[in-house]
């Protein structure tokens, strides 16, 4: 995890987590790899009961106390050096050009936030993920979209006055919503970033399928999702299925 010249970093790394002991490692091992370093990686725990922790500190990462996802991802922005806030789920595994290619292709198109393609672990959720990627790069200069990476300049992360905690799903893509009407925002293909499909396996495909656009729909027609409507719990996921 290198720095850059007068201790300010290019990529501050945030990524909120509960109970991942077992995927975390998976991610930090794909961020060694990387052919990019100037960065810096922020675990915002929010009071795991396993290994994660332990992970973090092992691989060197800063700790910061957490609480939801969009808790977890502020608390993590206001200790963050970086130039560059980069949000990442703490179930995915990145390409090790994953990040230089992400930066060089964010400053190339003068972005301001960006969100990018992801790719699910298990083939049966690939045709599902192309026809997201699509969607949200047709509609990237209408309406924003984001998917488990959101990248963006720490000024405009300041402006919009970062997550809203009060947002109960979807919090990703009103953050990215609220930035795009104060800068420039592109959703990146050809970037190779994968995540797990432990919700599609846990909850079932057709009713996670479901939700997904559901809540795509509300948030498009009646704003941001307070209530409890969709059910959404954090570390629902990494919890052991009831028969």
């Amino acid at each position: 995890m290198g720095g850059s010249q007068k201790n300010i970093m290019k990529l501050s790394i945030i990524i909120p987590a509960l109970n991942e002991g077992k995927n975390l490692p998976k991610l930090l091992d794909s961020l060694k790899k990387q052919s990019f370093s100037d960065y810096e990686i922020i675990v915002a725990d929010a009071g795991s009961k396993d290994k994660t922790v332990a992970v973090a500190e092992e691989y060197g990462c800063r700790i910061v106390p957490g609480g939801s996802p969009a808790k977890g991802r502020n608390k993590g922005a206001e200790v963050a050096q970086g130039k560059l806030f980069l949000f990442l789920d703490a179930d995915m595994v990145l390409h090790p050009s994953f990040l230089k290619k992400l930066i060089n292709q964010f400053e190339k198109k003068k972005l301001d936030i960006a969100s990018c393609s992801i790719y699910p672990s298990k083939k049966v959720d690939k045709f599902f993920h192309a026809f997201y990627n699509i969607w949200a790069k047709l509609l990237e200069d209408v309406v924003a979209h984001a998917s488990e990476v959101i990248l963006i300049k720490r000024e405009f992360h300041r402006i919009i006055k970062g997550f809203d905690k009060e947002i109960k799903i979807a919090e990703d893509h009103s953050y990215a919503r609220k930035a795009a009407r104060f800068g420039k925002f592109g959703f990146l293909l050809g970037l190779r970033a994968g995540t797990s499909s432990r919700r599609f396996e846990k909850d079932g495909r057709a009713k996670t399928y479901a939700k997904i656009v559901l809540a795509g729909v509300y948030l498009f027609l009646l704003g941001d999702i307070k209530s409890d409507i969709f059910n959404y719990k954090f570390d629902h996921y990494s919890k052991k299925s009831k028969k």
